[in-house]
């Protein structure tokens, strides 16, 4: 799997959308880049940018592709408001603070890290000689790369998220098959859980390309959406299901902690056994839990979340479910005989259906 991948920032998600393929902005990069002119894009308020402008053109007009092609023809700096939306000035020299480090070597490159660090805005410089944009945000520096190339990872991407997606169904029926069979080990809970997370990840960084892909990437948002369907929904019916010690704030914790888990601790059992709540030394294939009955509940139709609770409360498990005579469950907070009724036959198809797809 490699490192998992960075969490991007808002700033920088703000400043991928704003240049995504399908928006003026990036028209009329696509523009400068193809004519191999080069040019340095400031996109900051006037109070803020003012100090550090010498000389220049006075402009304030719309945004406009061409309009912006045709002023990086000049050497300045063009300089757009925050949004985006107005270019402002245009062949302005900038002069940012010259003891603020950069690592750039280039005088265009080196002036959009500076003016970007010294006042938090998004800078974007065009390479002249090389196929290059470079954004600066801050401290951020992302090089954006061609379309074509993300268009690629993203595609390779989709690929590996299937395979996983369906080792994750996988482990998640045969976890199911074994509740109806009140037969779980801690080894089941948490192989659904580290497939869930792997799935995840996956998923975060084609969400990345997306932003970056803007309407190219259309398609790729709908195949990404086929297959994390209710990954996260089920995730955290697990948790719900299996944690010791089930209360609002451990579930958000739990939750918490496998998001911020590295690549290498996701295939660790021990540390995904810990993060629910269980003794470091557990023998996972030998720790028998239960079900609360969250997971299986919530794939009843019209069951809502208030009468699964409800249940819950009444019964606290699943098996204790299963074996309620039907007079009982009907007396349940939300619930009467019919859906009763409903519940009895929909545990009895959910465990015919994932038995036979388990055994076969």
């Amino acid at each position: 799997m490699g490192r998992r991948p960075p969490v991007l920032e808002e700033r920088l998600v703000e400043a991928l959308q704003m240049v995504a393929p399908g928006t003026k902005l990036r028209d009329a990069i696509d523009n400068i880049v193809r004519a191999k002119t080069g040019a340095l894009l400031v996109f900051a308020d006037e109070k803020d940018i003012r100090p550090m402008i010498s000389g220049g053109i006075d402009i304030d007009v719309e945004l406009a592709p061409m309009i912006l092609y045709e002023l990086a023809k000049m050497d300045g700096a063009i300089l757009l408001d925050s949004a985006g939306n107005h270019i402002i000035h245009a062949n302005v020299q900038l002069m940012p603070d010259a003891s603020i480090e950069s690592q750039e070597t280039g005088t265009r490159h080196r002036t959009a890290e500076r003016v970007a660090k010294q006042i938090g805005a998004l800078c974007i410089s065009i390479s002249a000689a090389r196929d290059v944009v470079t954004i600066y945000i801050g401290e951020i520096r992302y090089i954006m790369e061609q379309i074509r190339v993300i268009l690629d990872k993203a595609n390779q991407a989709l690929q590996t998220l299937e395979k996983f997606k369906s080792r994750l169904n996988q482990v998640s029926t045969s976890l199911a098959a074994l509740e109806f069979e009140d037969a779980v080990t801690l080894y089941d809970v948490l192989s659904v859980l580290q497939r869930s997370e792997m799935v995840l990840v996956i998923g975060q960084e084609i969400e990345r390309y997306i932003i970056e892909l803007g309407d190219e990437g259309r398609l790729v948002e709908l195949q990404l959406e086929e297959l994390m369907v209710d990954v996260r929904e089920d995730r955290e019916a697990v948790l719900a299901d299996y944690l010791p010690e089930l209360t609002p704030e451990k579930l958000t914790q739990a939750r918490l902690n496998l998001g911020s888990l590295r690549s290498e601790e996701l295939l660790s059992l021990s540390r995904l056994s810990q993060i629910l709540g269980y003794e470091p030394d557990t023998n996972t294939f030998e720790k028998h839990v239960s079900p609360r009955g969250y997971r299986m509940l919530r794939k009843i139709p019209r069951l809502s979340r208030l009468t699964i609770e409800a249940l819950l409360a009444r019964y606290g498990r699943l098996q204790e479910i299963i074996d309620a005579p039907m007079e009982d469950l009907a007396d349940v907070e939300g619930m009467d005989f019919a859906k009763a009724k409903d519940v009895k036959e929909s545990l009895s198809r959910l465990r015919e259906l994932n038995l036979l797809e388990r055994y076969g």
